[in-house]
């Protein structure tokens, strides 16, 4: 029988779970298409930005990893379009041509059409934008040492984190334990009093998505740190180192994080019909795309509604796209043995989201944790995700490092331009 090439396109958590799976049957030649040459683990991007760790503990080469796997190859390249009619994508690396195709390339931050918003705050989507967050806040610590209209420095040491969900959470309680542990030795010229932290959301809670205890456990831990949670606060603008809301109220700061919304990136060549709220993909309970018959999307990206437990789609987790990367590789498989598809059912493993040392929630079937007990869980599930076992011990050792000591040694301001 002739091998099937299957080309996925992202390769993030369902990307990747995808290939691995699939990489076992060699019936199968598969590439996997990604804009970088790297896979990197989300969760943990705000302890790279925050320097507890760096950008490697999280991130591990597509070619390296690859390298025992002779049916899979990587392809170094930014999506552009896809022909069906032709089987085939452009990327702006060159053109590849596929029996089938999969879309696994998550989201991209969602500004709701704000133009200064986007212009002026700082994501966290990426290692880079993780890296230009370190840089940001350390940059304006050294301004502000240096500042001596305090206004200007009271400016320069607030900061904004728009989106109350589990990334703006953890970001906002790491600077607070940094403000408290690190910051103070480290510029001894600043007053502590001048650091203000702002947690604001659109919504009445933190954590949505997440049970009513673990909701007003965050926010009574948050409001412990000394963090100004402002709920029912919708962003408005960000101009000229101001937010505005829409009640309203304005604080002057020069950093706004935005860990406020996603949609689903743009894929070219795919009908508008084929599309659902937020952009996301309508796939049938196989992660068929609708219209075609070889075309397949995963994760963030896709909308499955035919799962009876979330008629409305799925959630838009880690574990979600790990399961569907699994279940559409046994799929494949299955299509060659001619043996009947799986219908894709998501298991609820739970969620939770850390605050600070020794402070999380942990939302699991039937149970709830708080404290020590579901910060260490987070810690469990967290280094066991990660890609690789090298990741996992460089990670271990920097969290320790962090746990015994409230600190780490990572604040570095680099560049990313070469010196000329």
């Amino acid at each position: 029988m002739d091998t099937k090439k299957v080309v996925i396109v992202g390769g993030g958590f369902a990307g990747i779970n995808l290939a691995q799976k699939l990489s076992g049957d060699k019936r199968f030649d598969i590439v996997l298409v990604d804009k970088n040459n790297y896979n990197f683990f989300p969760p943990l991007l705000y302890q790279v930005a925050t320097g507890f760790l760096e950008a490697s503990n999280i991130s591990y080469p597509f070619r390296k990893f690859f390298q025992e796997k002779p049916n899979l190859r990587f392809s170094l390249g930014a999506f552009q379009e896809v022909f069906p009619n032709e089987k085939r994508i452009s990327t702006d690396s060159g053109d590849i041509y596929y029996d089938y195709l999969v879309f696994a390339t998550g989201t991209e931050t969602n500004y709701f059409g704000m133009e200064n918003v986007k212009k002026h705050a700082v994501p966290m989507k990426t290692v880079r934008d993780a890296l230009a967050l370190r840089n940001h806040i350390l940059l304006n610590k050294e301004k502000a040492a240096k500042m001596q209209d305090s206004n200007e420095r009271k400016k320069l040491l607030c900061i904004v984190v728009a989106g109350a969900g589990p990334t703006g959470v953890e970001v906002s309680g790491m600077l607070a334990e940094m403000h408290k542990n690190i910051f103070k030795w480290d510029y001894p010229e600043l007053d502590r009093e001048e650091v203000q932290i702002y947690l604001v959301d659109a919504l009445p809670v933190v954590l949505n998505p997440m049970s009513k205890k673990s909701q007003e456990d965050t926010l009574e831990e948050l409001r412990k740190l000394g963090i100004n949670v402002l709920l029912d606060h919708a962003v408005k603008d960000f101009e000229n180192g101001i937010v505005t809301f829409e009640n309203g109220r304005t604080i002057e700061t020069e950093t706004l994080i935005w860990t406020s919304g996603v949609t689903a990136t743009a894929l070219p060549g795919i009908p508008k019909e084929a599309l659902g709220k937020g952009k996301r993909v309508l796939v049938d309970a196989h992660n068929k795309v609708l219209g075609f018959s070889d075309i397949f999307a995963l994760g963030d990206i896709c909308m499955m509604t035919s799962d009876e437990k979330f008629p409305q789609g799925h959630p838009q987790l880690a574990q979600v796209a790990i399961q569907q990367g699994k279940n559409l590789a046994a799929n494949f498989s299955r299509v060659l043995d001619g043996k009947p598809l799986q219908d894709f059912h998501y298991v609820d493993k739970g969620t939770m989201a850390i605050i600070g040392i020794n402070k999380a929630v942990a939302d699991l079937p039937g149970l709830h944790f708080k404290g020590f007990i579901a910060y260490f869980l987070w810690l469990v599930v967290h280094l066991f995700s990660l890609i690789r076992y090298r990741n996992q011990v460089k990670t271990f050792y920097n969290w320790m490092v962090a746990f015994f000591t409230r600190d780490q040694s990572l604040r570095f301001i680099m560049d990313a331009k070469p010196d000329k």
